[in-house]
């Protein structure tokens, strides 16, 4: 699905490769034991540290937590035939939603509305549009641009109980933006469930429970968009999600104008910025903040970030300039 925006700098473990629990015996300043595990989802490696003085506590929490993940996974990819979102898309409506994809879908449309339809799951089409003409080395065509946007309308996604609608033929839904933030919201209240006081869980997004040890909190780093074997930013984490948005994470073209994040107003990929990186109180939010900032550029997401409680941003622009919002956290290089 995406993306890999930011580069872990917690405890200097390495890339977890495979399926399941993966135990990792090594002492803490705190004194606890660190445990890791990973899995495939998303189209990516999930991974999770935990700190615990038990390893088969740690483990039940780990697997408990990455159940979680492979749950909104495999409810909401666009990918996988089997998945609620895909067969919405194929069939243009869906009976018996499943609790999780009908909260993902009222809290897409909060953010829709927070933005002015800045934010609208109902872009796919225009992935497609892209995707297919990417695969014969072209661009859309603009006149085929302008009737896949016309499918674009966040206001035509229906939601019941019982039952989700698309208004027209061929249009079609992505959750990109917001399941993987979900799926850290799910995987945390897991781990916390089984006890868990201090863990880094990465989907793609970031989340974190207490602390790395001795009091130290986690430490995460922002890679720089235009070189990202370099960081541009380090952000100690303080309870909140970390996720990030970038024009480099799937473009169409060379010079990064054209990507994987569009703009509903124009059917193309917004212009301004590079990356955003937002700090906010749950994954979802995070999530679906990063993309939407992204939409509405630097003023006006500067802004809508003031009015959120607990919500910061971090903005860099096509130049490699920055902005950011005055409470963002930052530790010196």
């Amino acid at each position: 699905m995406r993306r890999r925006s930011l580069l872990s700098a917690s405890l200097g473990l390495g890339t977890l490769a495979g399926l399941g629990y993966v135990g990792v015996n090594r002492a803490t300043p705190s004194g606890l034991a660190l445990h890791a595990g990973s899995a495939q989802a998303f189209g990516t490696t999930v991974t999770i540290q935990v700190l615990h003085p038990d390893p088969a506590s740690a483990q039940a929490a780990i697997t408990a937590a990455l159940q979680q993940v492979s749950l909104v996974d495999a409810l909401m990819s666009v990918h996988q035939p089997r998945s609620q979102v895909y067969q919405l898309n194929a069939q243009g409506q869906l009976n018996h939603p499943d609790p999780h994809l009908l909260a993902v879908l009222t809290y897409a449309r909060q953010l829709s509305n927070q933005t002015g339809g800045a934010f609208d799951i109902t872009v796919q089409p225009l992935w497609q549009a892209f995707s297919q003409a990417q695969a014969n080395g072209q661009l859309p065509e603009p006149l085929a641009l302008a009737r896949v946007r016309a499918l674009v309308n966040w206001q035509g996604v229906t939601t019941q109980p019982d039952q989700i609608e698309l208004a027209a033929p061929g249009m079609a839904i992505t959750l990109n933006g917001l399941a993987q933030g979900y799926a850290v919201d799910l995987a945390l209240a897991a781990l916390r469930a089984k006890g868990v006081a201090h863990a880094l869980l990465d989907t793609g997004e970031f989340g974190v429970i207490g602390t790395k040890g001795s009091d130290q909190p986690w430490v995460l780093g922002i890679k720089n968009p235009r070189q990202t074997d370099a960081l541009t930013a380090r952000v100690p984490m303080d309870g909140r999600a970390l996720c990030t948005s970038g024009d480099y994470e799937t473009f169409f073209s060379a010079d990064f104008s054209h990507h994987h994040i569009f703009d509903p107003a124009t059917g193309d990929s917004p212009t301004p910025l590079a990356s955003v990186s937002v700090l906010a109180p749950t994954g979802m939010m995070a999530d679906g903040l990063s993309t939407a900032f992204m939409v509405l550029g630097a003023d006006k997401a500067l802004a809508l970030a003031a009015r959120l409680p607990r919500v910061d941003a971090l903005l860099i622009h096509k130049n490699g300039s920055q902005q950011r919002t005055a409470d963002f956290p930052e530790l010196s290089a």
